[in-house]
């Protein structure tokens, strides 16, 4: 598939999602936990990243998956396994690092492009080894105390009181409702992870200036890559995600049909919220 119309299906398939006043990022977890497992390779155990997780989760859902794993088809032959015929692939992304030169300054630079490939289920393929895609299984408990002591290492200044979560920029603090004001404990987590979002953002950590790429609509992107960090570590702590700001769907959609790139740059720099905050628990490993 061209990475043209890669742009436009994906774009698309959130849009149609957003328009029915559904976040596609929220949707696994409205589909059972099997749709929540951030989604990996099979073979390499690494985790996708940025635009593949919600291309994945889409391709999961709509198909019936039960699992979260995927591999190409040729690391599929070299486990032993097989892709059944006429079963159909999906399509993700990688970025190819390219050199080069600088018209004005005849220096070399190196650039991203992105390339599509295609990917298989292994409910898609025969003869997978069962420990390839063996999962880790934790309580809710214990997966929410996790989440927890993850929030916790970041050392982000969270105070709790009042009736609002949000990050204020100015004072570089993130404030929360106590969590007795949010109908269960997972909630609470899933809005702190949204938040912190937020906070990676700032000037001495990410530098995460959108005004540039998205001009008017910097803010709304900003919510929109909150969200996306917060629904990728959901599903990462294995807590359910919920849609933190409903009112926004509005905005997103009118970014979306504005530029079929929005959301492939949003998942990007979400991926970068969450690499960067997964790195305070030394939880960071390459990723698809």
């Amino acid at each position: 598939m061209h990475i043209s119309a890669l742009y436009e299906s994906v774009t698309n398939s959130i849009i149609a999602d957003l328009e029915k006043g559904v976040a596609s990022w929220v949707k696994p977890w409205k589909n059972g936990n099997t749709g929540g497992i951030l989604p990996m390779n099979a073979a390499t155990k690494r985790s996708y990243n940025g635009i593949n997780i919600p291309i994945l989760w889409h391709a999961q859902l709509s198909r019936g998956y039960p699992t979260a794993s995927w591999m190409t088809y040729k690391q599929a032959l070299e486990l032993g396994a097989h892709v059944r015929g006429a079963e159909k692939s999906t399509h993700v992304v990688f970025t190819k690092q390219l050199n080069v030169k600088d018209k004005e300054t005849d220096e070399e630079k190196k650039i991203g492009m992105l390339k599509a490939y295609s990917v298989f289920n292994v409910a898609q393929i025969d003869g997978v080894p069962a420990s390839t895609i063996g999962q880790v299984e934790e309580t809710p408990d214990q997966k929410q105390d996790r989440a927890a002591t993850f929030i916790a290492a970041t050392k982000a200044d969270i105070r709790i009181g009042g009736d609002r979560a949000c990050y204020i920029p100015a004072l570089d603090f993130v404030t929360l409702p106590p969590e007795t004001a949010f109908k269960s404990r997972e909630h609470f987590l899933a809005t702190s992870l949204h938040e912190c979002g937020h906070w990676t953002g700032a000037k001495s950590r990410l530098d995460r200036d959108l005004k540039s790429r998205f001009n008017e609509k910097a803010y709304a992107a900003e919510e929109l890559i909150a969200e996306l960090n917060a629904a990728f570590l959901c599903a990462h702590l294995g807590i359910r995600g919920e849609l933190r700001h409903a009112e926004y769907i509005g905005h997103w959609l009118a970014l979306l049909k504005e530029d079929d790139r929005a959301i492939f740059t949003a998942a990007s720099k979400a991926s970068q919220a969450a690499n960067f905050l997964r790195a305070f628990s030394g939880e960071v490993q390459e990723s698809e």
